[in-house]
């Protein structure tokens, strides 16, 4: 009885939070308002344990990827192959996120969360059956279905890390949900990041041995989830939470953001899921096939001494050559640290990007500016991989310090456009269907990793000229074309972003004023 009257205490304080105006609206100058996330209320208590199981969840998915990923470029599978493993992973995510959003309108928050963890632990207990002797054929089925499950998994639980920030923070706070969901999406990355370098690092001990570590993790998130939260939190009126209301959606803003969305999360799977990780351990093209060796250290970094020949060959050959041949535990730490650097970017770009730019909170012109400036670092990268000697050198000092400079520019920059989308999301979806309306704008996100994931599998496998057996194909060339897909996904998505009726406040630079203000108590808000 005493766990009942607490949980219908919780919901009453989150509707009536929601429903009633506050009586004093955050002020410009009133900082520490804004600063304060006020973790301390009663009403922010589903988003403390919501958060910490959604970020505890986010270390399994980062190291799922990563396990898969490195496994299956141990057993010479292509980029093309890996991309196909992933596409029930991100496919799933298209169709959960629809579902997703009505189970959580309708039955709230705390069914798709246990569900979601539930199924994560069932996904990871699928691969400790895949078998190296397998067929490609066989594995590739087998990896694509257990990694389906996974991508339902991560929908499920994303769909409440992202809908309690609109349900705890009063409808006149806009600085503060800005600041809200910034920190949620940030942490959240970040301790993705984490996830990576930790499935990389325990693969390269034991396949068995890293699954065994990620599924314990999940058991931890379990608790919070089964006994913090109300069942009701989140659902939505009965007239709203409706099939036909997943199909019918009459928010405009809301439909074009997400068609961005698509683009924009595009732009960065083009090239960093499976092309970037693949180039990294590839091996440099030089010496495979014709140098002749008796041990594996004879040969380039991430190349073998072929004992039938005596010749260096390559450990993969679907996976290319050209690349730096680093080890599976520094690839790992590679993409981890641009994940991390990525998350932290997003909890303090309020505070270190848009309100020192007077951008906060931000708009759809906002956006559209960050949008352009994220085609740059792609841009630079392909004409770098296409022309520059010391990518056709194979100069691997030179190469590492400008693949680190692109990646780390794509982050911070990457990194403040998925701030402002995660906010916006949130700013234009209705306060009584917010479970839906933030499902059905991730189901694109969905579809963007899904087009980025599949598109950089086709071009890193098949542009590039193809150096013969032992060797593979032309990778940088291949990486190179990636960065390009990457670019042109950027343009389109600034471009559809530009037709969201949302550019009342104008779009301050500083002090330049770059759009006039239309709306002039906005602009006072803002000033």
């Amino acid at each position: 009885m005493s766990m009942s009257n607490q949980n219908n205490n919780n919901e009453n304080e989150i509707n009536q939070h929601i429903e009633e105006k506050e009586t004093q609206e955050i002020e410009a100058g009133d900082t520490k308002n804004d600063e304060s996330l006020g973790l301390t209320s009663k009403a922010l208590r589903p988003f403390v344990i919501i958060s910490s199981s959604y970020l505890l969840f986010t270390i399994t998915d980062g190291a799922i990827r990563m396990i898969v990923l490195m496994h299956a470029y141990n057993l010479s599978f292509s980029a093309l192959e890996v991309a196909i493993m992933f596409t029930l992973y991100e496919l799933a995510g298209v169709v959960t996120n629809l579902f997703a959003g009505l189970m959580g309108a309708k039955w709230g928050i705390k069914l798709t969360l246990i569900c979601g963890l539930t199924l994560q632990i069932f996904s990871y207990g699928l691969l400790f059956a895949w078998d190296d002797s397998w067929e490609k054929s066989k594995a590739i089925i087998f990896v694509t279905i257990a990694q389906m499950f996974a991508g339902i998994a991560k929908d499920l639980t994303k769909l409440g890390g992202k809908t309690v920030t609109k349900l705890v923070t009063p409808e006149e706070q806009q600085t503060r949900l800005f600041r809200l969901v910034s920190l949620i999406t940030g942490f959240k990355n970040s301790l993705k990041g984490v996830g990576y370098f930790l499935g990389s690092a325990l693969i390269a001990v034991k396949y068995e041995l890293a699954l065994s570590v990620m599924i314990g993790l999940v058991v931890l998130a379990m608790p919070w989830a089964i006994l913090g939260l109300d069942r009701t939190l989140g659902t939505a009126k009965k007239k709203n939470a409706s099939f036909r209301e997943i199909f019918k959606m009459d928010n405009r803003n809301l439909n074009i953001l997400s068609l961005a969305r698509l683009f924009l999360f595009a732009s960065r799977d083009f090239w960093f899921e499976v092309p970037l990780p693949f180039y990294l351990r590839s091996p440099s093209c030089d010496g495979l096939g014709s140098l002749v060796c008796e041990v594996n250290t004879d040969c380039n970094p991430g190349a073998v001494c072929q004992l039938v020949n005596n010749l260096c060959g390559n450990v993969n050959e679907g996976g290319g050559c050209g690349g730096l041949g680093l080890n599976r535990v520094v690839v790992g730490a590679f993409l981890g640290g641009y994940i991390i650097l990525y998350g932290q970017v997003q909890s303090w770009t309020p505070q270190l990007v848009t309100t020192p730019l007077k951008q906060t909170p931000p708009n759809k012109l906002t956006e559209v500016f960050w949008g352009t400036i994220n085609c740059i670092p792609t841009a630079v990268g392909a004409i770098l991989l296409a022309e520059y000697n010391e990518f056709l050198e194979s100069n691997q000092r030179a190469m590492m310090g400008w693949l680190i400079a692109v990646i780390v520019l794509f982050a911070i920059i990457f990194a403040i456009n998925s701030s402002i989308h995660s906010y916006l999301v949130v700013k234009y979806a209705k306060a009584d269907k917010v479970a839906v309306s933030v499902g059905f704008y991730y189901m694109s996100n969905a579809l963007g990793r899904l087009f980025g994931t599949i598109g950089s599998g086709l071009l890193f496998t098949y542009v590039g000229e193809c150096y013969g057996e032992g060797v593979g194909h032309d990778g940088t060339a291949g990486l190179a074309a990636c960065f390009i897909a990457g670019t042109l996904s950027s343009l389109i998505a600034a471009f559809i972003t530009y037709f969201i009726d949302d550019e009342g406040s104008g779009l301050l630079c500083g002090s330049i004023v770059c759009v006039k203000p239309t709306d002039e108590e906005e602009n006072v808000t803002q000033a």
